[in-house]
């Protein structure tokens, strides 16, 4: 009891402190303009308005897809099967060969069922996930994620991203109204306002044009046609890079593992019966070479002394094998530019650190919302009626989306390590917390697995973090210099997840139903 008491009043006067010391230095800041200019126009068609109406090779089409990846394809068909014409633009429909997006949450599998492409995980050897072991400094903890009131199919599922993809590009091209086609959008078509349809080289090296009421472009990460729709603001924190392990048990199997390492995270999941995935998290946008044997040398001096000694020598062939590939993890707060006769979806849209995996989650998550809200009209051709009433798909994705978001930004900065004491309590807090069991682990959990995607329980279990870590500090002794630490841990913690939910929208993220497009009525047909 007397701890427990020590833990709220250190809780409250480090919570005080904090809330000064950030007032204070925010002030100090200078204010910088905001960045409000307008995004690139979206392509004139080559002939003027005369040439979108007349010699359509599209009539008939509803909707074009750009894009075959995880939402494209998942958009293709979840479109295709309510009866719709779709046409799938897709720069290259070989099978993709990625580092990212083969850990499905089980909150993304549970959207996979919703839209019917669970059997899509099937015959790909992919690999059941439970939950996350967490590793910091010799010690481990194993968090298994909520499962109990759900059937035994449902969990995590690692897997080869572009088997995954494959599947799915088969699944939505096996209907007959959906075409999927070869071929790359260079952009936009657009009369008066309105996005008519798009121009694209076939995969010949012919200039063609598609036409349709409505374009979703799920370009990917690297969109060239996002500027024409929203106001894009990528941050690249850091870097990933990936190898196989082969032949490898990992500590707990069907598990993830999380190494909290200096300077930043190390993950490991299976993704077939006989390979893990290793993502090695490098901040910054500069990585080691990869040619001159810089890259090898980190990867064994600085990443082997701090992964799992059963790790060690599987880690160090596969580094020996030179298969090393990098990426740039990407960020982007969702920042709309509604444009009439256009959509965007996926990465092109949005995007978070991948640290949680939650990108398919999300993106599968969006497809839900836009079905629905699809699914009641028969007739696509009015575009401002559709432009102004899709404007609610942006306030209905926030619940899942901004939780998943801001969960990824806020733990990789928790997790990765720091020249500040403070943020270096709050990593050892958060492992503290997460080894408590109980709601302190369960309720994380849930948070990062897609199943409970609530704003609020993420901000309470943040903050909860902090003031345990707060309480470290101060028991059993409370001095000076630790009640400094704990206010500055307290500033710490919310100068990481503020920024954060700023740019996803404190309204639409804690409030949705005060938004007038969240009870916006679909146009009459």
């Amino acid at each position: 009891m007397v701890m427990l008491l020590w833990y709220l009043f250190g809780g409250v006067v480090a919570f005080l402190l904090g809330f000064l010391v950030l007032i204070r230095s925010r002030d100090e800041k200078k204010n910088k303009p905001a960045n409000a200019g307008v995004p690139a126009g979206i392509s004139k068609a080559g002939g003027g308005g005369g040439g979108v109406e007349n010699g359509s090779a599209d009539d008939g089409v509803d909707v074009i897809v750009v894009g075959a990846g995880v939402a494209g394809s998942a958009l293709a068909y979840t479109l295709g099967k309510d009866g719709r014409q779709v046409h799938v633009i897709e720069r290259d429909l070989t099978e993709p060969d990625r580092i990212v997006g083969e850990l499905l949450q089980p909150g993304g599998y549970l959207k996979l069922v919703e839209l019917g492409l669970e059997d899509c995980v099937e015959e790909i050897d992919a690999q059941h996930v439970f939950g996350y072991a967490l590793f910091k400094d010799g010690q481990n903890t194993k968090l298994s994620y909520p499962l109990e009131k759900y059937g035994s199919h449902v969990a995590g599922r690692g897997f080869h991203n572009g088997r995954f993809i494959q599947r799915m590009r088969e699944k939505a091209a096996s209907l007959p109204n959906v075409r999927m086609e070869e071929g790359t959008v260079t952009s936009l078509l657009e009369e008066n306002g309105i996005v008519k349809g798009v121009i694209y080289k076939s995969k010949a090296g012919d200039e063609m044009k598609a036409f349709a009421p409505l374009t979703i472009v799920c370009d990917g990460c690297f969109s060239n046609l996002r500027r024409a729709l929203c106001y894009p603001k990528v941050d690249i924190p850091s870097s990933f890079v990936g190898l196989i392990l082969e032949n490898c048990k990992l500590p707990f199997s069907n598990h993830g593992h999380v190494v909290l390492a200096d300077p930043s995270p190390i993950l490991f999941y299976p993704i077939s019966s006989t390979e893990v995935r290793c993502l090695v998290d490098v901040p910054g946008r500069k990585v080691p070479s990869l040619v001159n044997g810089e890259m090898a040398n980190y990867l064994k001096t600085v990443v082997v002394p701090q992964i799992p000694s059963q790790l060690h020598d599987v880690f160090i062939e596969a580094v020996d094998k030179g298969k090393i590939r990098t990426m740039p993890n990407r960020s982007m707060p969702a920042a709309p530019h509604p444009t009439p006769g256009a959509l965007l979806m996926g990465d092109a849209f949005n995007m978070r650190h991948p640290l949680t995996g939650g990108g398919m989650t999300v993106a599968l998550s969006d497809i839900v919302v836009l079905h629905n809200l699809l699914k009641p009209l028969r007739d696509l051709h009015d575009a401002s009626s559709l432009c102004k009433y899709l404007e609610s798909f942006y306030t209905l994705r926030k619940p899942v989306a901004s939780t998943i978001n801001t969960l990824a930004g806020a733990l990789y900065k928790v997790f990765s390590s720091s020249p500040d004491q403070a943020r270096n309590e709050m990593r050892q807090a958060c492992f503290d917390y997460l080894s408590l069991g109980g709601t302190c682990s369960t309720g994380p959990i849930a948070l990062l697995s897609g199943l409970n995607p609530r704003p609020m329980s993420l901000v309470v279990h943040f903050f909860a973090v902090a003031i345990f870590g707060v309480g470290r500090l101060l028991f059993p002794f409370p001095s000076p210099k630790r009640v400094w630490i704990g206010a500055r841990l307290i500033t710490s913690a919310c100068e990481i997840i503020l920024p954060i939910i700023k740019a996803e929208g404190f309204r639409q993220m804690f409030f949705p139903a005060t938004v007038p497009a969240y009870y916006r009525a679909p146009p009459t047909n």
